[in-house]
């Protein structure tokens, strides 16, 4: 294939060393050169795999415990040369520095060590330099070289070695993952340091800080978006709560851009509650909640009759485990989404005799955090409401006018008070016994 370029010379620096034996065997017998740093070349060479250490071609040792190990011109003109230049190659050959076909390297574990409530020190100390520097020169030379970030992409690299090396168009993609794992490092360590290192002065409190990135992955693509003539796919990223971008599909057809929109302020609107409840919504509004001491097919059936036509093809919440009873319930109804934290043994079986619904089973979402919203030119950032302003206790409560309401009343009231946000506009909610009557 075109640009196929055979892979003769490999560097090799890694962090992560899962699967490194067997690869670097796999270059050897391959008859590829492989030059390796410190502790990765001394885990090949234990095995008996020729490498030559990297400081037998800088002639510079490892310096200030590790710090300095890469970062030299025999190691980066071998990385940068583009050998489709002849003067490179000629800068090469009076300088009597090696190209590289191939880099494989991995980078410290930074944000594992800051998750782990480490020291602010030992935290600085895993922000890699080095290795981001190499992977950065040999992406940038894509055209001359070939770089690998992930482990589980070694068989592939092995195959690619033994068929000739890669093809241009590889090396493009694999340049392009190498500057994405580049930046969500620099994204984790900016983050990290205006937050914790050098947070700002003054009011603003951390969650709103000065700059911020966000790394947001695609998990699937979406039939189509809000309507049929606009594309869609979903997104997650590593630091937000919990949720339904998280779910695990039990059965059903797959999810459309609706079906999560509905599913997520349902999902909220059931978790707004400490005792079992269920939340049903259709176009992001509620069709009916209700929480209930007894059961969550109680809660279900309350809820289902506030507005049952609504509830025609809605999704249902709940915050506590569906069983075979309320399952039985839904699976008379025409539900597109139901979503729960977990299900009773036998719950799924009764839920998928209706073929197309999508059943979910969510992890309990996480108090707090920031909400997102853009704008045109723009984006908005607020601290996610927790209901816990003074207003949502009724111990702060106080009679305005008229008798003073019994136990029963400021139950329901509360329960009122709770359901309100899962309405979007001008929201009126008529509560009795625990459900609403009227939305």
């Amino acid at each position: 294939m075109i640009g196929r370029r055979p892979i003769r010379r490999a560097l090799i620096s890694v962090y992560d060393k899962s699967g490194l034996i067997p690869f670097a065997r796999g270059l050897h017998e391959a008859g590829v050169a492989i030059v390796s740093t410190g502790s990765t070349a001394k885990a090949i060479a234990e095995k008996g795999i020729p490498v030559t250490p990297v400081e037998f071609v800088t002639g510079f040792p490892e310096v200030l415990d590790g710090r300095v190990k890469t970062l030299h011109p025999m190691i980066h003109a071998g990385l940068l040369a583009d050998t489709r230049n002849p003067e490179h190659l000629a800068a090469l050959e009076r300088l009597k520095v090696e190209p590289f076909d191939l880099l494989v390297a991995n980078l410290y574990p930074f944000s594992e060590t800051v998750d782990s409530g480490a020291e602010i020190d030992e935290c600085v100390e895993q922000i890699d330099i080095g290795g981001p520097s190499m992977v950065r020169a040999a992406a940038k030379n894509h055209a001359s070289v070939a770089v690998v970030v992930e482990p589980l992409g070694y068989d592939g690299v092995l195959a690619a070695v033994r068929g000739g090396g890669f093809t241009l168009e590889e090396r493009k993609k694999l340049a392009a993952l190498a500057f994405r794992h580049t930046a969500e490092y620099d994204l984790a360590v900016a983050g990290w340091m205006g937050t914790v290192l050098a947070p700002e002065e003054g009011d603003a409190p951390g969650f709103l800080p000065p700059w911020f990135g966000r790394v947001w992955r695609r998990t699937s693509l979406l039939r189509y978006g809000e309507n049929p003539h606009q594309r869609a796919a979903l997104y997650s990223d590593d630091v937000g709560w919990p949720g339904l971008a998280q779910a695990q599909q039990l059965h059903g057809k797959e999810m459309s851009y609706n079906n999560f929109t509905d599913a997520d302020a349902a999902w909220r609107a059931a978790f707004d509650h400490e005792q079992i409840c269920v939340a049903i919504i259709k176009h992001a509004n509620p069709c009916g909640i209700a929480i209930s001491p007894e059961s969550v097919a109680d809660a279900h059936r309350k809820a289902h009759a506030c507005d049952p036509l609504s509830a025609f093809g809605g999704v249902i919440a709940t915050n506590t485990e569906v069983t075979c009873a309320m399952a039985e319930q839904v699976a008379e109804i025409f539900t597109e989404v139901i979503v729960a934290p977990a299900y009773e043994e036998g719950a799924v079986s009764i839920l998928a005799r209706k073929k197309n619904i999508r059943v979910l089973l969510a992890a309990e979402p996480a108090i707090g955090g920031v909400e997102l919203r853009q704008i045109s030119g723009g984006l908005l950032l607020q601290q996610r409401d927790g209901l816990d302003a003074p207003g949502d206790d009724p111990a702060h409560w106080t009679l305005a006018a008229g008798p003073a309401a019994d136990a029963a009343t400021l139950a329901d009231l509360r329960f009122a008070w709770r359901s309100c946000r899962a309405v979007k506009s001008n929201a009126i909610v008529i509560a009795a016994d625990g459900a609403t009557v009227g939305v």
